[in-house]
């Protein structure tokens, strides 16, 4: 490609608009500047093999700024430091259930779509939408670029991770055209309506609706197919519960490991059922599932036993109270469109693929 030909011009007007975008940024100190910072230049040297301009990659770099407030944010995160009452609190108001319920009135082809093709219901594509940022209108003002360099070449035990991320959000950068420093995000790379890091952005985001673009910064309608595709592709079950609501004794007995929401349902009905824990009737023996307890305040608590649908959404974080609050909110949404949630609630049979 040639600069006089119109594809090199549109491309060089490209690049030029991308570099006053970083310099408008008000880079100054050039913290990864990749003549001067090895592990910088070497990952510019590994996407510059991979076709991704030498030059764009370069000035990308030396424009992105190191950001401590990044990594302090990351030790700080609600999942690790708050009750189930105080975090369920956060995002179980009366605003975030009537804008879910909205929402979805707003783009019900895309949700009909979505439920059709991935098997979520719109209730739960939503709840993640509301919980991540409001349906939109909260998707962070931290700098993508400055938060993955800063956690990728700083992060006292996670930088290999958050190196990958950056790579990704470098590649992702460059393929749709887009200014890498007029990207924002949370504290840890997160973007978009649904919080996508920039891996998953590139498994999993899909182009909902046909425009040629997997737009998940500005487009719902992408955002409402790549949630429901990510859940999908994480093993989501169609019409099978997401957890059963359960009696226990007054303290989480012994031995049973709970809220270990990192890992799939293992425990048996029969050990849970041996520890106190009242069974759903119809759940054989053998059934494996993720005990979770939530200290409900004053020293008492509340028992749920998760499905595969409970850990799928941990796969989008973690945290047993993230899928709580996801879950809840779920069926607020419903409660607020006049819809049962019975593909939340515990049932009295499973379905077959879920026993």
């Amino acid at each position: 490609m040639t600069v006089s030909s119109p594809q090199g011009k549109r491309w060089m007007a490209w690049l030029a608009g991308g570099l006053l975008a970083l310099s408008a940024a008000g880079s100054t100190a050039a913290d990864f500047d990749p003549q001067r910072h090895g592990e910088a230049r070497r990952l510019v040297a590994e996407l510059a093999e991979r076709g991704i301009d030498r030059d764009w990659l370069e000035a990308a770099m030396q424009a992105a700024e190191y950001r401590q407030s990044v990594l302090d944010a990351m030790s700080g995160a609600a999942e690790h430091r708050l009750t189930w009452p105080e975090y369920r609190a956060i995002f179980l108001d009366e605003a975030r259930i009537a804008n879910g319920a909205a929402f979805i009135a707003a783009h019900p082809d895309a949700f009909a779509r979505a439920e059709a093709d991935f098997g979520v219901p719109p209730e739960v594509i939503a709840a993640i939408l509301g919980v991540e940022t409001r349906y939109g209108e909260i998707t962070g003002r931290h700098r993508v670029l400055d938060s993955l360099s800063t956690l990728a070449f700083h992060h006292p035990s996670r930088g290999r991770f958050f190196r990958g991320e950056l790579a990704a959000f470098l590649e992702i950068a460059f393929e749709q055209q887009r200014a890498p420093g007029s990207l924002t995000g949370s504290y840890a790379g997160a973007m978009g309506y649904p919080q996508f890091i920039p891996t998953s952005y590139r498994a999993y985001a899909v182009d909902f609706d046909d425009d040629g673009l997997r737009d998940l910064w500005t487009n719902p309608v992408d955002a409402i197919g790549s949630v429901g595709n990510y859940f999908a592709e994480h093993g989501w079950r169609a019409d099978a519960p997401i957890y059963h609501a359960v009696e226990g004794p007054a303290a989480p007995p012994e031995g049973i490991e709970f809220n270990r929401a990192a890992r799939p349902p293992a425990v048996p009905a029969a050990r849970l059922a041996a520890s106190g824990l009242e069974m759903p009737g119809a759940l054989a023996d053998d059934h494996r599932l993720l005990p979770v307890a939530l200290e409900a305040g004053e020293g008492t608590w509340r028992y749920v036993l998760g499905e595969q649908n409970f850990y799928v959404i941990t796969r989008y974080n973690h945290s047993h109270l993230y899928a709580m609050a996801v879950t809840e909110l779920a069926e607020a949404i419903a409660e607020a469109r006049g819809r049962k949630a019975g593909w939340l609630d515990a049932a009295d049979t499973l379905p077959e693929e879920a026993s």
